[in-house]
């Protein structure tokens, strides 16, 4: 009787260890799941600035072939010409640095698009295990449940027998 006692805290102590298991998995998903969906509003936001540098830039290639067509026009003027080469060289300065400034964003988005499906694995990883060891706990379950009642069986028939003495 005390190792079917024994065995019964055994196994409500495992029952207990699956389930803190069970949740700390939970936990875990929910941390990547959140983590995942500020990658997402990242990657937005880099999306939209990207969006903005590549307006920028056609702009300033706009600006630029604006100015170079003015100070072709403008060699009576000479003052105007040198103004308006100033404003181009500022221009394409502008634009150098809108085209840097593209490439690093672009290279930003390349890497959370790296991470993100990094993430994602994981995420899905922690989901296979998560369903594992519900699984798990479904067994367990069952295990206490089918113990139970032979303890039940055992005990009725002990009493059977009390009551036959």
């Amino acid at each position: 009787m005390d190792k079917i006692k024994e065995r019964f805290t055994i196994l409500g102590q495992k029952i207990e260890a699956a389930e803190a298991r069970a949740e700390a998995a939970e936990a875990t998903n929910k941390k990547l799941d959140q983590t995942l969906l500020e990658r997402d509003q990242e990657i937005a936001s880099l999306q939209h600035k990207l969006s903005l540098a590549e307006t920028d830039l056609e702009a300033a290639e706009a600006k630029v072939k604006e100015l170079k067509s003015a100070s072709e026009e403008g060699e009576t003027h000479r003052t105007t010409g040198e103004n308006l080469a100033r404003k181009v060289q500022l221009l394409e300065e502008e634009l150098d640095k809108a085209e840097k400034d593209l490439k690093e964003t672009t290279e930003k988005l390349r890497q959370v698009d790296v991470k993100a499906e990094h993430f994602e694995r994981k995420v899905q990883t922690v989901e296979q295990e998560r369903d594992e060891w519900e699984r798990k706990h479904g067994e367990a379950v069952e295990k206490y449940q089918q113990s139970k009642r032979e303890l039940d069986e055992v005990v009725a028939q002990m009493e059977s027998l009390v009551s036959h003495s």
